[in-house]
């Protein structure tokens, strides 16, 4: 073994560059998309079109973009859509007059399913994108992982939950407990530069769904969407949704699982 292919414990400077550029090329697409929302709250095109059709149309730009540099693959691309239309339909749910759970400021908005403005569906796509290609670009792999029928399982549970729990008993905290039980042995290797590194995959996937929970703040406050209490100015986004967006990453992790483990026989988890 090469001296340069081992792990070492210690991080070296060059190694923490890699690791942030690779990063920063993980999320672009979320990084551009919260670029677009801040520079919306301060400034529009003189057009006839809402702030929410806009959005709409420079975050479609951005997935054509993104597709055409070939920074997205083929599987990757579907797996993101399909991430995309899951979470639309949670949007329509959540933001129908019969939950408000969120609203959308803007009016008069054209390219919108029924309540929902059609950019909302990007919000999502970002972090389908951001999970595909971090997979990619470092390399995943996996000891300990558990059998994915029952990672399917707790997924469709999951989604499940953001709509039952409004009319019948809600197991997110179930679900959760569920989640450490299931992947508490699992480590995640990833590739930094020459070096691999070794985590636990709860790390990974809680630090996640932080970062996460950080940019919702920074939409709120460019008011693209609003929280109840938030109609009268900003004010930060409740912590209980970190624990939604900790199920949604594990449902968009598991999505993404489904295309990998089929494609890279030489990435298959280990059990």
């Amino acid at each position: 073994m090469n001296d340069g292919d081992r792990t070492d414990t210690l991080v070296s400077f060059d190694e923490l560059l890699w690791f942030g550029k690779t990063q920063i090329l993980a999320c672009l697409f979320g990084i551009f998309l919260l670029g677009g929302l801040m520079l919306t709250r301060y400034w529009l095109p003189d057009v006839n079109l809402s702030r929410s059709d806009l959005l709409f149309l420079y975050a479609l730009s951005l997935q054509a973009a993104l597709v055409a540099f070939r920074l997205e693959h083929k599987d990757e691309i579907i797996v993101i859509l399909a991430f995309h239309f899951l979470a639309t339909l949670m949007e329509w749910f959540k933001t129908s007059p019969a939950i408000g759970s969120w609203a959308y400021p803007d009016e008069n908005v054209l390219f919108r399913i029924y309540q929902v403005p059609m950019f909302a569906g990007f919000l999502y796509s970002a972090v389908g994108s951001y999970i595909a290609r971090s997979w990619r670009l470092f390399e995943f792999r996996f000891t300990n992982y558990p059998p994915v029928w029952m990672t399917v399982v707790l997924a469709v549970l999951a989604y499940g939950n953001f709509f039952t729990h409004h009319f019948t008993v809600d197991i997110r905290w179930v679900l959760i407990a569920a989640s450490v039980v299931m992947f508490a042995p699992c480590q995640l290797t990833i590739r930094t530069g020459k070096r691999d590194r070794t985590i636990p995959i709860l790390v990974g996937l809680t630090f996640v769904a932080l970062a996460i929970w950080g940019a919702e703040n920074i939409g709120t406050y460019a008011r693209a969407w609003m929280y109840p209490g938030q109609e009268d100015g900003w004010e930060m986004v409740s912590f209980q949704k970190f624990w939604a967006w900790y199920l949604l990453i594990i449902l968009s992790f598991v999505l993404v699982s489904l295309v990998r483990f089929r494609d890279e026989k030489s990435t298959r988890p280990s059990v």
